[in-house]
């Protein structure tokens, strides 16, 4: 009885008023040793419980087991409530998720860039805070977009956030040839951008699947295009360069008529930030991971559990 108490009392101290073992120590006239010994049986006899409660509704064991796996340096998993819903509802809360990661970690010392795409629209739309920073944009803009959906206003607005400079590339992402991509790649503005790719510090990408409707580049290729990548295997896209089912990069056709960063200045980016969802993207997430691109992933919990099962298999 005595020696529960003991515990009890010790573990107060430590868990609640945040003292250290060395003056827990003193305080109690024990050796520091002893001191962890009754923590640690405080834990195991149910005397405490230690409970986290994330600011975000994030699964953390599937998160910590998606890291895991992959190697990564970081994972979030929306947790099964706040994956359920339209996929607008979960692709906010995605948004919104790598916004707050975004302001956390970025300092005035980043080059940050944005690949487009729904997601990485959604986080920009609910960053209220960053450092003065410049934003790069990664890749041209997609046909058919309304503009404030367009990648040319996603990195003014994180921008104007920031207060730093903006990058943008005014020039369309799929290109009728390559000879109209070289020329549009020399243009003074744009070539001003695509000079920023060698300094990013960081990058915020999605993770496409190389399927109708689940990746912007796949729809906006030609029929006969789509149909030669997936034959050379594409299974995932992002920034509009391509990697098959084991996470190796695709040099295909599309490599020479769109403006993007190239495969090999994204793989040099020390952090890159993906965003990817929903289990009709497990396998392309899958791959990607693979490739060692992505060093931090915000999915959610039927995307982690579909790429698990395909990382175990």
């Amino acid at each position: 009885m005595l020696d529960g108490l003991t515990a009890t009392l010790v573990a107060h101290r430590f868990y609640v008023l945040g003292q250290s073992k060395i003056e827990i120590a003193a305080d109690f006239g024990i050796s520091r040793f002893k001191v962890a010994r009754l923590i640690d049986a405080a834990l195991s006899q149910g005397l405490v419980r230690v409970e986290f409660a994330p600011p975000a509704p994030v699964d953390v064991r599937l998160s910590d087991e998606l890291r895991s796996a992959y190697g990564l340096r970081q994972a979030f998993v929306l947790n099964r409530a706040a994956s359920t819903g339209p996929r607008p509802q979960v692709r906010r809360q995605i948004g919104a998720f790598a916004a707050q990661l975004l302001s956390e970690t970025v300092t005035e010392d980043d080059v940050v860039g944005l690949s487009w795409a729904r997601s990485v629209n959604a986080m920009a739309a609910a960053v209220r805070r960053l450092p003065k920073c410049p934003i790069v944009q990664l890749c041209g803009v997609q046909a058919g977009m309304d503009m404030r959906d367009r990648s040319v206003e996603t990195v003014r607005q994180v921008a104007e956030v920031s207060g730093g400079d903006a990058y943008p590339i005014y020039g369309p992402l799929v290109l009728p040839d390559r000879r109209t991509t070289e020329i549009l790649r020399r243009q003074p503005g744009i070539a001003e951008t695509f000079a920023q790719f060698a300094r990013l510090t960081k990058a915020v990408v999605s993770i496409g699947a190389w399927l109708p409707g689940e990746s912007t580049v796949y729809d906006a290729v030609s029929p006969a295009e789509r149909e030669a990548i997936t034959a050379r295997g594409a299974r995932a896209e992002v920034a509009a360069r391509l990697f098959d089912g084991e996470g190796k990069p695709l040099s295909t056709g599309l490599a020479h008529h769109v403006l993007a960063i190239d495969t090999a200045e994204l793989l040099k980016v020390p952090e890159v930030i993906a965003l990817g969802y929903t289990a009709p993207k497990a396998e392309a997430i899958d791959a990607v991971l693979r490739s060692g691109l992505v060093s931090t992933l915000i999915t959610d919990t039927p995307a982690a559990e579909g790429a698990l099962r395909l990382r175990q298999g």
